[in-house]
C-alpha cells in the first residue's frame, strides 16, 4: 500500500510540475522571442521603443513596447510569475518525493559512506546555495563582462557536476544540478525580476523619473533564465537515457550537451540579427553529434563472447533484478516494475538484452543502489552473455 500511494504522489507532483513548467517556459520563450522580434526602426509613435505585428488563432495582434511606460498605469496589468514560482514548489516537493523519502536507495551512491540526513543536507546546500554563488557573480563587476560572467557560471555548474556526481547516484546528481538551474532561475524572477518591474510600477504611479537600472538587470537575469532553459529541460528527460548519466564522465556528458543547448537557444535568439546566425545552430548540432559520439563509443571492458547461455543469466536476474522488475514487485516502494519492464522469463530476458547490458555492465546503474550486491562477477557474466547473444545474431532490442 505504501509503494502505491508513494507513486501516485510522484505521479500528482510530477504532473503539476509539468503543466506549470510548460506554462513558465512558454511565457519565458514568448517574451524573449517578440524582444528580438519588435520592430526598433523609426519612425515610432512618441515613447514607443518597438511595436510588433502579428496573427494566430484567426486574428491579428498589434504589441507596442514602451520606451519607459504609458502616461498612466493601466486598470488591468498582467504580471508573470506565479508560472515560476509554482513550477519550483511542485519541483521541490518532487524531488523530497523522490530522492529524499528514501535517499539510501535512490539519492545516495552504492558505495557512498554517507548516511541519508548527510546526503539531504548536501542537497538541499548544493540546490540552495548555488544561488547565492551566482548570485555574487552577478553583483560582481563580473557583471560589466557578461560574456565573462555566463563562463564562470558555466564553469561553476560543471564543478557542481563533478561534485555531486562523486557523492550522489548517477541521476541524483544530474537532478541536483537541474534543481540547481531552476532555482537560480525562480529566485532570478524572485529577488531580480519582479522587484525591478515593481519598482517601475512604483515610479509610474508615483510620476518620478524611471531609474533604468533595475530594469536592466532584471533584463540581463531574465536573459540568463533564457539560456539556462534547454540545459534544465534535458535533465527532466535525461532519467530515461542512462547511457548519459551512468556514462563514467557523465558531469562532462552534461556539460557537451548543456553546451549544445546553449548555442541552440543562441540561434534562435540571434536569427533574424545575422545572416551568420545559422553557425550557431551547426556548432549546436556538432557538440551534440560528439557528446552522442562520445556515449556510444564502443566499451573497453574486454568483455568475451564465451558461451553464456540465457538459463545462466536467468538466475542472476532472478536474485538481482527480480525483486523490482516483476510483476509484482517484493522491493518495498514499488507498486509496479520500473518503466514497466518485468525480467520474469527467458523471453522477456532476452527481448530486453541490450537494456539490460546498459544498465548493469555499461553504466553500472543497475541494481539501484546496487541494493541485491551484484557483483563484478556477475556482471562480467552478463556482458559475455549479451555479446554471446550479438554473435549467434539473435533479436536483440
Amino acid at each position: 500500500m505504501e509503494g502505491h500511494l508513494h507513486e501516485w504522489i510522484n505521479l500528482l507532483l510530477r504532473w503539476i510540475h509539468f503543466i506549470v513548467g510548460v506554462a513558465w517556459i512558454g511565457a519565458s520563450f514568448y517574451f524573449n522571442w517578440l524582444e528580438n522580434n519588435l520592430d526598433r526602426d523609426p519612425p515610432q509613435e512618441r515613447g514607443i521603443a518597438g511595436n510588433l505585428w502579428a496573427v494566430h488563432g484567426g486574428g491579428f495582434y498589434h504589441l507596442k513596447k514602451f520606451k519607459t511606460g504609458p502616461r498612466a498605469l493601466p486598470e488591468r496589468l498582467h504580471w508573470f510569475k506565479w508560472e515560476a514560482y509554482t513550477t519550483w514548489l511542485s519541483g521541490a516537493a518532487l524531488l523530497a518525493t523522490v530522492y529524499y523519502f528514501n535517499a539510501r536507495v535512490f539519492l545516495l551512491a552504492p558505495d557512498s559512506a554517507l548516511n541519508a540526513p548527510k546526503g539531504v543536507f548536501i542537497g538541499v546546500l548544493a540546490v540552495v546555495g548555488s544561488w547565492f554563488v551566482y548570485d555574487g557573480m552577478c553583483r560582481s563587476p563580473l557583471r560589466r563582462l557578461p560574456p565573462l560572467l555566463a563562463a564562470c557560471v558555466f564553469v561553476y555548474l560543471v564543478a557542481l557536476a563533478w561534485g555531486l556526481s562523486e557523492v550522489f547516484s548517477a541521476r541524483a546528481a544530474y537532478i541536483h544540478v537541474g534543481a540547481a538551474i531552476g532555482t537560480i532561475m525562480v529566485a532570478n524572477v524572485f529577488f531580480v525580476i519582479i522587484p525591478a518591474q515593481k519598482e517601475m510600477v512604483a515610479a509610474l504611479t508615483a510620476k518620478r523619473p524611471l531609474d533604468p537600472r533595475p530594469g536592466a538587470n532584471g533584463l540581463l537575469r531574465s536573459r540568463h533564465n533564457n539560456y539556462l532553459t534547454l540545459p534544465v529541460l534535458f535533465i527532466m528527460i535525461s532519467g530515461h537515457f542512462p547511457s548519459t548519466y551512468g556514462n563514467a564522465w557523465s558531469w562532462a556528458v552534461l556539460a557537451a550537451l548543456a553546451v549544445a543547448g546553449w548555442l541552440a537557444r543562441h540561434y534562435f535568439n540571434v536569427r533574424r540579427k545575422t545572416s551568420r546566425a545559422a553557425a550557431w545552430l551547426l556548432a549546436a548540432a556538432f557538440a551534440l553529434v560528439a557528446a552522442l559520439a562520445w556515449l556510444t563509443a564502443p566499451p573497453r571492458n574486454g568483455a568475451s563472447a564465451a558461451a553464456v547461455s540465457t538459463a545462466q543469466i536467468a538466475s542472476v536476474i532472478e536474485t538481482r533484478c527480480a525483486s523490482c522488475h516483476a510483476a509484482r514487485p517484493t522491493q518495498p516502494g514499488f507498486a509496479a516494475p520500473p518503466a514497466g519492464l518485468a525480467l520474469e522469463s527467458p523471453h522477456e530476458i532476452e527481448l530486453n538484452a541490450s537494456r539490460i547490458y546498459a544498465a548493469t555492465v555499461l553504466t553500472k546503474t543497475m541494481p539501484i543502489a546496487n541494493l541485491t550486491g551484484m557483483t563484478e562477477d556477475e556482471r562480467e557474466l552478463l556482458a559475455a552473455w549479451f555479446h554471446h547473444l550479438g554473435s549467434k545474431s539473435e533479436t536483440v532490442q
